[in-house]
């Protein structure tokens, strides 16, 4: 786990701008060293006016495997509720492919239950409660897995799936079955306390913890921080992945700038 590098990710949220507002930008983090973009997916706005601009992520995230080189990328995260667990994988395979221009692709498989009633009540999804939802996608992530295994042509790659939430019961529990990274916000307490959760189910399960990325978010709806003193913190307790958000019309890159300028003073 200390052995792992720093990593700086941001979150692009597909709101409030253009298209071309968003694809110059994620342009631009990719210039500037960010190691990962990612998206999220939902159908409406999650701040600011309800019913403002909004894109869809899949179809974005196609977009984005064309038109960048370097970068990892994917959704933070994907709704395990819209689509078939199937069709999922399929469409992670392809986007790997795209991404990969002749050699290894670079998509992340970030995904989680879903939360966001909206999204379910006006596309006619079953919302479900939170305990059926993480039920749902307890059987979904080793049929995603199978039908990996099953893909004519093979992803690339084996495709790293990142989870996304903090359920120390359920969600933990998953984390230490099927993921390859786990984004949480959490403030450096709560974090020592989850890690020590995680470590138990990893346990249960016979998987090694060093085994899983730490990643958490910062400075998003009262979450996370960028003071250097927490990052360390953060850092110390294994974090490795950081991650800023930024969301139209403007995008706003100055977390983002913090973080790569704290990543680089650190000698990552």
């Amino acid at each position: 786990m200390t052995d792992r590098t720093i990593r700086i990710a941001v979150q692009l949220a597909p709101q409030h701008a253009d298209y071309g507002t968003i694809r110059d930008v994620v342009r631009r983090v990719e210039d500037l060293g960010t190691d990962v973009v990612f998206n999220w997916d939902h159908f409406f706005p999650l701040s600011g006016d309800p019913d403002g601009l909004h894109y869809e992520a899949w179809t974005m995230l196609a977009a984005i495997a064309e038109q960048t080189e370097r970068i990892e990328f994917g959704p933070l995260v994907n709704c395990n509720s819209y689509r078939n667990p199937d069709l999922q994988a399929d469409m992670a395979r392809t986007v790997d492919h795209i991404s990969a221009k002749g050699g290894t692709g670079r998509f992340i498989f970030g995904t989680g239950s879903g939360w966001f009633e909206r999204d379910y009540t006006e596309y006619g999804y079953d919302f479900g409660t939170v305990g059926s939802r993480l039920d749902a996608l307890a059987v979904d992530l080793p049929r995603i897995r199978a039908r990996w295994e099953k893909l004519n042509p093979a992803p690339t790659r084996r495709i790293p799936i990142l989870i996304g939430g903090g359920g120390e019961r359920k969600t933990l529990r998953l984390v230490a079955e099927h993921a390859d990274i786990w984004h949480s916000f959490s403030d450096p307490e709560t974090l020592e306390r989850k890690l020590g959760i995680l470590d138990e189910h990893c346990a249960a399960v016979g998987r090694d913890r060093s085994e899983i990325e730490i990643s958490t978010g910062v400075s998003i709806r009262g979450m996370g921080s960028l003071d250097p003193a927490v990052l360390e913190k953060q850092h110390a307790l294994g974090v490795r992945l950081f991650e800023a958000p930024a969301s139209g019309p403007d995008y706003d890159l100055g977390g983002l700038k913090a973080l790569l300028a704290w990543r680089d003073s650190f000698g990552a």
